[in-house]
């Protein structure tokens, strides 16, 4: 599996719909998401699920003063989360084929049915591209890990040790499972996610490679916070790893902006929830003081990438942000 700062071809969204997973905002949505698109179609073409010709024609409309590519499937889903429900993509070594990983996906153990026709997305998307796609008999959320595209892993126990995945396997069955389907040498496990994650503790809310060797990762400076012991923690675990040749990771700490809250609910608000893109980083902003210290902290990892920041204090309400909206199509 590429890291995501690798060349796309393409960024994948399922364009939101489902009006329950923002209650009583939705009409917030689709104006976050025209300017994702407005910013993606500087970098590469865009892909968009939608639910059928009526949807197409609604979200075209929505997109029609966007100049760049863009491209339309009429693939239903069950919600917006394709970083999640779509396929994982995969290339041989040399970087000269693709493939899809069709992972099975239950809605993060269950929380949300009907998920029929997300968890049918990744065959879908495979079938658009004419590439192979590999069935694995593994549930796995595209948030749930991230890559460094040389070898190495990062995720969470809270996740994927979760008996509401796969509840059969034990910690050395899904290594075994994550270096066969994705090409991974080393998974280095961190402990629990943020306040607010319905996903179990999804990666992408905290640690993110933004190097082969260099991670960024969120702390908590009140101590009073629920989150800061949780962080704290995985910061003394960051410490502690190394890479394949046994050299320590390089550590950035990113603030966590103040506790964003919808109808008394804390969200998970964090700005780990980036998504990279050719020419540009997707960043989650909070209209907190930290977006300007985020935005610096970021650009410093990709010096060559405009950093895009976005407010997504009504996005967020969904309990996603960027990342967990996109799915990269690397480039072979």
């Amino acid at each position: 599996m590429p890291a995501e700062w690798a060349p796309h071809q393409a960024t994948w969204l399922s364009w939101p719909h489902k009006r329950e997973s923002w209650p009583g905002n939705f009409a917030a949505i689709e104006p976050i998401m025209v300017k994702v698109v407005k910013a993606l179609v500087r970098s590469e073409t865009v892909r968009i699920n939608v639910l059928d010709e009526s949807h197409e024609r609604h979200v075209r409309s929505l997109c029609a003063k966007i100049s760049g590519a863009i491209e339309f499937h009429r693939f239903p889903t069950n919600d917006a989360w394709c970083r999640d429900h779509g396929a994982v993509f995969v290339t041989r070594p040399g970087g000269d084929k693709l493939a899809a990983i069709d992972f099975e996906y239950n809605a993060w153990g269950e929380k949300y049915p009907p998920y029929d026709l997300d968890n049918a997305i990744p065959a879908r998307m495979a079938e658009a591209l004419a590439v192979p796609c590999y069935k694995a008999d593994f549930i796995l959320e595209g948030g749930s890990i991230d890559v460094n595209g040389a070898g190495l892993a990062l995720t969470t126990e809270q996740c994927l040790l979760n008996p509401n995945r796969n509840p059969h396997l034990n910690r050395a069955e899904i290594e075994r499972r994550l270096r066969e389907f994705l090409g991974i040498e080393k998974v280095l496990w961190l402990g629990k996610g943020i306040q607010g994650d319905d996903t179990d503790g999804h990666v992408d809310d905290l640690t993110r490679f933004v190097s082969a060797d260099t991670v960024v990762t969120v702390v908590e400076e009140d101590p009073n916070d629920d989150n800061f012991a949780p962080l704290e923690d995985n910061l003394v675990r960051l410490k502690s790893m190394t890479g394949l040749d046994g050299r320590p990771l390089t550590i950035k700490t990113l603030p966590m902006p103040a506790p964003v809250y919808y109808d008394g609910t804390r969200l998970p608000a964090s700005y780990a929830n980036f998504y990279i893109a050719n020419r540009v980083v997707l960043l989650p902003f909070f209209n907190d003081p930290m977006d300007a210290a985020a935005t610096d902290i970021i650009q410093s990892c990709f010096p060559r990438r405009e950093i895009v920041g976005i407010d997504c204090t009504d996005l967020v309400w969904g309990l996603g942000a960027f990342h967990c909206l996109t799915q990269q199509v690397p480039a072979v």
